[in-house]
Parts: C-alpha cells; sequence; structure tokens
C-alpha cells in the first residue's frame, strides 16, 4: 500500500499530503502483524471479548478463553457447547456472552458464511458481519482493513479516525460518522491508507524537518571557544 497508492492519496488532498510529510512512514504490513489475526472466527470473537475494555483485559480473558481448548479458539460449535457459566468464568459479561453465542449461532446456520467473506463486496462484507448481535460498522470495517486487506475502508465511526479528521481539517467540532464519510471521498480508492495515516498522526511524534540540523551547527560554532592570542614575551636584559 505504498507507492502508487501514496502519491495519488497526496495529490487527492493537499492536507493529506502535508499531514503524510509530517509523519513518520507508516509500515502497512507491520500495522497488520501487530492487529490480532487468524481465522475470521477468531478474529470476530476477539472483537467482542474487547469491546469498551483495554487491550490488556480483552488479551487476558482470550487467553483464559483459549487455555480451555489448548491455546486455541474454540470452533463456532465448540462455543455453542460450553457451559454459559464456564465462558462466564474467563471474564465474559452477561451480555457479550450473548453476542457470542449470537454470532456462533449465525455461523453454525450458514446465515454468517465467514470463511467465504473474500469472495463478497467490502458492503456484502459490512451486511454479513453485523448481522450478527454485538458486531457493528466499526468491527466490520477492522475485519475488511486487517483480515481481507482491502485497499478503500474508512472506519468512518472511529474515534481516532474522526479526532485525526478534526485536528487536520481545524473543525470546531468533533465530525460525525456522516462528516468524516463526506470529507474522505476525495481519498478514494485508497481509504485505508488514508486511515493508517490518520491513526499514525494521533501517535507519533512530526517528523523532524531536514532543516533542523542547521541549528545544532550553529550552536556548535556558537559555543566553540575562541583560539587564545598568543603574545610573545620581551626577555630582560
Amino acid at each position: 500500500m505504498t507507492g502508487k497508492p501514496l502519491a495519488a492519496l497526496k495529490t487527492s488532498d493537499p492536507k493529506m499530503a502535508r499531514l503524510i510529510e509530517a509523519t513518520k512512514p507508516v509500515d502497512t504490513k507491520a500495522w497488520r502483524r501487530a492487529r490480532p489475526l487468524g481465522d475470521p472466527f477468531s478474529v470476530l470473537v476477539y472483537s467482542i471479548i474487547g469491546q469498551q475494555i483495554s487491550g490488556y483485559a480483552a488479551r487476558a480473558i482470550a487467553g483464559r478463553l483459549t487455555e480451555r481448548f489448548g491455546g486455541r479458539m474454540p470452533s463456532p460449535a465448540e462455543l455453542l457447547a460450553l457451559d454459559p457459566s464456564d465462558l462466564k468464568s474467563v471474564g465474559l459479561s452477561q451480555r457479550k456472552l450473548e453476542y457470542l453465542r449470537s454470532l456462533a449461532e449465525h455461523i453454525v446456520s450458514g446465515e454468517l458464511q465467514v470463511d467465504h467473506l473474500d469472495r463478497l463486496s467490502d458492503d456484502e462484507v459490512r451486511a454479513q458481519i453485523t448481522s450478527s448481535r454485538g458486531l457493528g460498522r466499526w468491527t466490520a470495517d477492522m475485519f475488511l482493513l486487517i483480515n481481507l486487506e482491502r485497499p478503500d475502508v474508512l472506519p468512518i465511526g472511529d474515534l481516532g479516525i474522526r479526532s485525526a479528521v478534526q485536528r487536520l481539517y481545524r473543525l470546531d467540532h468533533l465530525p460525525t460518522p456522516g462528516e468524516v464519510d463526506a470529507i474522505g471521498e476525495k481519498w478514494r480508492p485508497n481509504r485505508s491508507l488514508a486511515s493508517l495515516y490518520l491513526w499514525a498522526s494521533t501517535r507519533q511524534a512530526p517528523k523532524p524537518a531536514q532543516a533542523a540540523k542547521a541549528p545544532k551547527a550553529a550552536k556548535a560554532l556558537a559555543t566553540r571557544r575562541p583560539a587564545r592570542r598568543t603574545t610573545s614575551r620581551r626577555t630582560a636584559g
């Protein structure tokens, strides 16, 4: 997701171009490696577990769940076979338990065909995923971005994206998802790359400008000790 897409993105929007120039280059492959990857069901399970809690807490709960299955996530059928009290014992709330069971039921019944999502359009993937309780537009967008590596996804409901757009366009309010969607139209068909740079801009210090080296050199010259003046001594006599 670099090269031509990056050049096209910069050309599409001068403000985005300035943001990209001021931000350290994004390694798209490293970004994905840092996210939970795996089979589609496992990723969606992790997404439900992580709702409204810290990443640390989500990893702890997911770890306790996978321990029951030899270090892996359960299959949909295995999850449905678990006693609800067993699921609660790993740290899941009643609501998340219901969401997980709904997801598993949708897959077992064939309503959600997670193994065929890669064959669907972006909007069809969203419709399939959000048909299950507890899975909304944000989860569907992140699945498209991370697992399916779709190039034109903008998670318009993500708070980080909305905050970054507010700063980029100097808005006096946090933009609504609809406003982010409208602003992002100009970034097509590279909205996934735009999303990564918007997130990166909220976490990174600005990239140092090359001209920043000049003051250092000037300071070094200014602090250099002046050469001592030598005078010849007269000898007596």
